[in-house]
């Protein structure tokens, strides 16, 4: 078992909750959210959103459908190729 399981199971367990109460699937939809969020917007934003989205699936919220909701909410950023480009000088002439 890897330091995240054990970690999700005995958080789990102290929460009361059942074992699965986070499916593969939502987790790593999770964990992208909060990476993008911790990109997009500020590093602390990450499990701050977490919460909310907890809150919004406890008042009956499908987590699917408020990730989303999220992640429209993100900025855009640009791609790699992108920024890189746009930060070399213009060539000479």
């Amino acid at each position: 078992m890897s330091t995240l399981e054990d970690w999700l199971a005995d958080a789990t367990s102290a929460l009361e909750l059942p074992p699965d109460s986070i499916p593969a699937d939502l987790r790593n939809d999770l964990l992208g959210l909060t990476r993008d969020i911790a990109h997009g917007v500020t590093r602390i934003a990450g499990p701050l959103t977490c919460y909310l989205l907890g809150l919004a699936a406890a008042r009956g919220g499908a987590p699917s459908a408020s990730i989303a909701l999220i992640n429209a909410l993100i900025p855009t950023l640009p791609e790699p190729a992108e920024s890189a480009a746009e930060n070399q000088p213009a060539p000479q002439q």
